[in-house]
Order: C-alpha cells, then sequence, then structure tokens
C-alpha cells in the first residue's frame, strides 16, 4: 500500500509518499480501505516530535478517518466487509490501508459521508467532551472560544450555542471573523485587537464564564479575559506551550484551570457509540453544520501540512488516498 512516511522529526519536507508494507490485522481488528483521513494540529505536533507518537520508524501519522471495511478478523462481530465505518483515535490513518480495533470502529450512517465523518469525528468529539464534560455548557453561559475559525472551534461554537450559551470568538484575520459569525457567534473579536478589554467591555467588566483556550501561549490573557468563580479550559498549544500558572492567583481569584485530552474520554466502544450518535444526530437535525473541507491527495501531504501551519485555513483539511 501507498503511505505518507517520516523517519526524522522536522518540516513538512520529511514527509514521503511512499509504498510500505499492507498492515497485518489481528483477531480483534478489522482492515479498512481509507476514503477520507482527517488532518489535525496533533500531526504537526508529532511530525515535529512534541506529542506522543505510536510506532517506529518509519512513522506514519494520523488518527482519524473514514473508509469501507476490506477485511475482518475472526473475532470481529457486527461489522461486515463492505460496511462504512470511521474512527477517532486509530493511529497510522495517512494510508490506503488501516488496521482498526473492532472496539475503536463506528459505524456510519446512511446519512453522513465519508468526507462529514472525517471532518467531523476527532473534532466534533473534541468539542462534545468540552461542552460535557471539561465544562457543562449552561443556558446564558457566556463563552470565549479562542481560534472559532478553526475546525473544532467552529463546531466549539455550534455546540456551546446548541446548550444555551452566548459565544465570543477570537480570530486572527477579517476572512476568518466571517468564518466564525457564519459559525453563530454572537460577537467576534481579532487577536490583533485589545482582545482583552473588549471581551471586559462585552461582559460589563466580569469577564467570561468560560475560555476554551486551544492557543497555549494566551494562557494567561485568557484568566484574566475570565470572571471571578470562572473555568479556563486548556486543550492545545496551537500558539506554543503556556507560561506556568499561578496556584495562588487561582485561589485568590477561586479561578478553574482544566486540561482537556480526548483520548481521556473515549475509553470504550460505548462511549465512542454514545457520543458519536449525538454528533450524528445533530448534524442530520441541521442543529451542527459541517463547513466544506480543503482536501489534498495523500500524495501531497506536504502541501497539507504547510497549508495547515500558515493558518490560512479555516474548517478541516482532508487527505485521500
Amino acid at each position: 500500500m501507498k503511505a505518507l512516511v517520516f523517519n526524522t522529526f522536522g518540516g513538512p519536507e520529511v514527509l514521503e509518499y511512499l509504498e510500505i508494507a499492507d498492515p497485518v490485522i489481528e483477531p480483534d481488528e478489522i482492515l479498512v480501505r481509507m476514503k477520507a483521513i482527517g488532518l489535525n494540529f496533533a500531526d504537526v505536533y508529532r511530525r515535529k516530535g512534541n506529542y506522543h507518537l505510536a510506532g517506529k520508524s518509519p512513522f506514519i501519522l494520523g488518527y482519524e478517518g473514514a473508509g469501507v471495511v476490506e477485511k475482518t478478523g475472526a473475532n470481529v462481530q457486527g461489522i461486515s466487509v463492505g460496511d462504512p465505518v470511521a474512527f477517532a483515535d486509530v493511529p497510522y490513518a495517512n494510508a490506503e490501508l488501516v488496521a482498526v480495533p473492532m472496539e475503536k470502529a463506528i459505524p456510519l450512517p446512511e446519512t453522513i459521508t465519508f468526507e462529514e465523518a472525517a471532518s467531523v469525528l476527532l473534532q466534533g468529539l473534541t468539542a462534545h467532551y468540552l461542552t460535557k464534560d471539561s465544562y457543562a455548557v449552561k443556558e446564558n453561559d457566556i463563552i470565549l472560544v479562542h481560534a472559532a475559525a478553526g475546525g473544532v472551534g467552529q463546531l466549539l461554537v455550534q455546540i456551546a450555542k446548541l446548550l444555551g450559551g452566548r459565544v465570543i470568538g477570537l480570530t486572527s484575520s477579517m476572512e476568518k471573523a466571517s468564518a466564525a459569525k457564519k459559525a453563530g457567534v454572537n460577537q467576534v473579536f481579532l487577536y490583533s485587537d485589545d482582545w482583552k478589554r473588549k471581551v471586559l467591555e462585552e461582559t460589563n467588566g466580569k469577564g467570561v464564564d468560560v475560555v476554551y483556550d486551544s492557543v497555549g501561549s494566551t494562557l494567561e490573557d485568557s484568566f484574566a479575559a475570565t470572571r471571578i468563580g470562572g473555568t479556563v479550559v486548556f486543550f492545545g498549544m496551537a500558539g506554543g506551550d503556556p507560561t506556568p500558572v499561578d496556584p495562588r492567583m487561582l485561589m485568590d481569584t477561586s479561578k478553574t484551570l482544566t486540561g482537556g485530552d480526548l483520548w481521556n474520554v473515549l475509553t470504550s466502544r460505548e462511549e465512542r457509540a454514545a457520543r458519536s450518535a449525538e454528533l450524528f444526530r445533530w448534524i442530520e437535525e441541521g442543529k451542527v453544520t459541517v463547513s466544506e473541507p480543503t482536501v489534498f491527495a495523500l500524495r501531497d501531504g506536504r502541501k497539507a501540512h504547510r497549508f495547515l501551519e500558515s493558518r490560512k485555513s479555516t474548517g478541516k483539511i482532508l487527505l485521500r488516498p
């Protein structure tokens, strides 16, 4: 099979499109022929060598995608050859064929396309647990979403609104501000603005109830924009590592810092099925919409990575074998 691989850590130039051996499935696994693969910032972190990475060299990136079952292991039940499936937490996805553990295979309803599944699962399930578990959004909560035009950002905005929140978005350009508005933000500010002051003005000097921070380097500013007793959810480092948080500040302001990682949530087949079903239902009902993805051929993985890192993308980037 063909796969996008790399042997050394570095920039997009380390990625190579090569012929490698097909995966051999275990009795509890299925072999999936990939139709669409999700590209995420975590793949950039892994390529650079600063995030957990499965396997040995040559490394294969990717944890999210959708395709058709080509073969099933001896112990697999309830899944047949030809079934459309997707996954959000299986390594080595940047390939034509992927071995997927039965418990991590998510059946696709007829109404959800391969592109939609690969666009929404990892980021959608992330937005789902952030708004349900990390901080349970309530009616009339005021929410600040960093990178509101990004893949997770747009879904976070929609789900937070669906749950009754009022959302302020932060973006880096007017073009991205338009994408955030399309996703449903009540207000949007640019990072180049004095956004902390504007957020405080927008909330009558109090600050927001919760900040969802995927940038990392903005964490201190996120706390400044949060009300007394509010919460900051830290779940990404797209802008670099955050400065250490002073626990005395947390005590003095009664504020909460919590972290979020999807791998700590998708702990069983039941969890994956229930959360995915709710996400798919919202999409089917038109309550959550998935923006049109930008699609690159898998062989053009370097270009896709450069585009993601350019910060010019809005919404999802997909790789197609």
